[in-house]
């Protein structure tokens, strides 16, 4: 592999003894120059197949947290050490900022924390203090002079004598921060251990700063997508309202809206743009406030608000296409008037029906030249709850498109009915029937949105 040093020291695969232990027996004086030099070789593919193995483990490791357990896992392996804990402390101050144990649970943790930072061999690292970028040994904890009480005490408690730490850090990124492993009798890895450990955590320090950045790439999105999504839903008499957002980690362009409307009317929209990232987050913005300025001047008449956003859409942004679906609700009488664009029909969940509301096939805006399709009337009941969701929700599921809409309207149906009074929760039970465990946060370029109204 690269970078592996010519002049690795002798294999040494155990744990070295603690000072004061008998010296391990010299080589025999009759072996031969040609065995030793075989040895030798034979012990530097070895470390070279074990350092390929793990580092390979460590790279399919996709989330920070993974990437974390892996590092504390692989290392233990390597220096001989049986627990361990990461502190992850960036020195941009992006966070996040976090610690993970391996071996030791959360009340060890906490036993950890109430040592003063300064007195822990990973806390001098992560405030840098001199000597621990090449690593921080304590070979024999209570024979060293000077321990700080406390950590005596903890030592003792937790039932550890020995410690390594190493610094986490790359050139580019600076400190990331510390890893130590804790040694249940004293005991400190040997030459070879800390040069193939070394190798190991700058491989995992790359490694964890490209995930920090993506982490720190993905909080930025959902900040930005959220804030072009409703801080909050209207409150209008006759019917209640509950969203649910899932922004996909690169940011997408799914969204949903509710406004008042003249007349005590309410306007309900759910729509997606084309692509993933920025550019699709900042066209769902745009497209999301040009509809609602379409549905005050004329919201009574979806077909003429999504005619208007199609007219918009192909004027100013020709190489993007958008579905949509608009919907002008009347709470008073219990009636949503709908027009959509090349979107999933809402489903239409009452006491006595479940079932998806027969909506024109049209295309999605920006497709065509000039786009229309004929608006549809749903005629609610009393405790009927309209949803509005995006493929987004059918997509997440792996399923083909029919199989997919099968689980939603089996997940819909089978809401418990102490759960049918609130909408919030109807959402909440539909998500977690339809998605696969994991899928809710699963890596993949799909927003889910879910827009639930309940009339009264």
């Amino acid at each position: 592999m690269a970078g592996i040093d010519s002049t690795v020291p002798a294999p040494a695969h155990t744990v070295a003894p603690a000072a004061g232990t008998a010296p391990s027996a010299a080589p025999h004086p009759h072996h031969a120059p040609g065995a030793l030099l075989q040895d030798r070789l034979a012990g530097w593919v070895s470390d070279l197949t074990t350092l390929h193995e793990l580092t390979e483990r460590l790279v399919r490791a996709g989330t920070l947290d993974a990437a974390l357990e892996e590092l504390l896992r692989a290392g233990a392996a390597l220096v001989g050490a049986r627990r361990g804990l990461v502190a992850l402390e960036p020195a941009d101050g992006r966070g996040p900022s976090t610690t993970v144990g391996y071996g030791l649970g959360r009340a060890d943790l906490g036993h950890i924390e109430t040592v003063p930072r300064s007195a822990l061999p990973h806390g001098r690292i992560l405030d840098g203090l001199p000597g621990g970028d090449d690593g921080v040994a304590e070979p024999d904890l209570f024979a060293e002079q000077g321990l700080d009480p406390r950590h005596r005490e903890v030592a003792a408690r937790l039932g550890y004598a020995a410690s390594y730490a190493l610094s986490l850090a790359t050139d580019s990124a600076g400190r990331l921060g510390a890893v130590v492993w804790l040694y249940d009798e004293p005991a400190e890895p040997a030459e070879r251990q800390r040069h193939l450990v070394g190798l190991y955590v700058r491989h995992a320090a790359e490694h964890l700063a490209r995930l920090l950045e993506l982490e720190h790439t993905r909080a930025s999105m959902a900040t930005m997508t959220e804030e072009l999504l409703p801080s909050r839903l209207p409150r209008v008499a006759g019917v209640q309202l509950a969203a649910r957002h899932r922004t996909c980690p690169s940011g997408g362009g799914d969204w949903y809206d509710a406004l008042p409307l003249p007349d005590a009317a309410l306007g309900l929209a759910v729509g997606s743009v084309t692509g993933s990232g920025p550019s699709a987050v900042a066209a769902m913005g745009r497209l999301r406030a040009s509809l609602r300025a379409y549905a005050v001047m004329e919201g009574e008449d979806p077909v003429a608000v999504l005619s208007d956003l199609e007219l918009l859409l192909r004027l100013t942004e020709p190489a993007r296409s958008a579905t949509a679906l608009f919907g002008y609700c009347e709470p008073a009488v219990r009636r949503i008037t709908l027009a959509g664009a090349g979107h999933s029909p809402p489903l239409l969940l009452g006491e006595r029906r479940t079932e998806f509301v027969e909506t024109s096939v049209s295309a999605p805006l920006g497709m065509l030249a000039c786009w229309e399709a004929p608006s549809v009337e749903v005629q609610a009941e009393a405790g009927d709850t309209v949803l509005l969701y995006t493929d987004g929700l059918l997509h997440r599921t792996g399923d083909p498109t029919d199989r997919a809409f099968a689980r939603l309207h089996a997940a819909a149906a089978g809401v418990p009915r102490a759960l049918r009074r609130d909408p919030g929760a109807v959402a909440d039970h539909v998500l977690r029937a339809v998605l696969p465990e994991g899928a809710q946060d699963a890596d993949t370029s799909e927003d889910v949105v879910l827009l639930a109204a309940r009339f009264d």
